[in-house]
């Protein structure tokens, strides 16, 4: 399975709004780089709150996740604001974790399976990425969960690079895409809380 190169992402997916590799002072780098996608972590998040509900402890479960476990916050509203750099963020507490949606949209090709890995820049600060791969024929905007391992509060910048995006390309054309299968996160606009069909 080869991967694909910048100019080959440029041709092959399409990624709305797409940017060049280019320098940008003060700034979380974002955009296309020699193998791979550095998408921009969006405005939207909701943040765990273990807090107790109704006298009973919260219980995270997969298959009746509640959305009274997060608070929303929307960073263009009611975000932080870092005054030294005009980059708007928020603050993930000790210990907890968040979802968020990435700026951009993407939609897979059918010879293609896209593995996210976070960027180095927030590894070394203790914040890890993860999003499950993107399969062939996928589309959306991504829902990435981002966990704080610290003992202390981190901030993400919104509208700043958070993860990298590497495009596999198969050597043969899957039978069956992820749009075939009508999968349940396909055509998601946006953050998009856990679901069992």
């Amino acid at each position: 399975m080869p991967v694909l190169c910048d100019s080959q992402i440029r041709e092959l997916v399409t990624i709305e709004p797409y940017s060049p590799a280019e320098k940008r002072q003060g700034r979380i780098s974002y955009g296309v780089s020699s193998y791979g996608y550095d998408v921009r972590v969006g405005s939207r998040f909701k943040i765990f709150t273990p807090t107790p509900r109704h006298g009973n402890v919260a219980v995270v479960d997969p298959k009746r996740f509640s959305d009274e476990m997060m608070v929303e916050v929307d960073v263009d509203n009611a975000g932080g604001h870092d005054t030294d750099s005009d980059s708007r963020y928020v603050i993930i507490p000790p210990n907890s974790f968040a979802l968020c949606e990435t700026v951009e949209y993407i939609e897979v090709p059918r010879d293609v399976l896209v593995l996210c890995v976070g960027k180095s820049t927030y590894a070394r600060c203790g914040l890890i990425v993860n999003v499950t791969p993107l399969e062939p024929e996928w589309r959306g905007k991504v829902t990435l969960e981002i966990s704080n391992t610290t003992p202390l509060p981190a901030r993400v910048y919104a509208n700043e690079g958070i993860a990298q995006l590497v495009f596999l390309k198969a050597d043969m054309v899957c039978e069956k895409s992820y749009a075939d299968k009508a999968g349940k996160y396909q055509d998601q606009e946006g953050l998009t809380l856990p679901k069992v069909d």
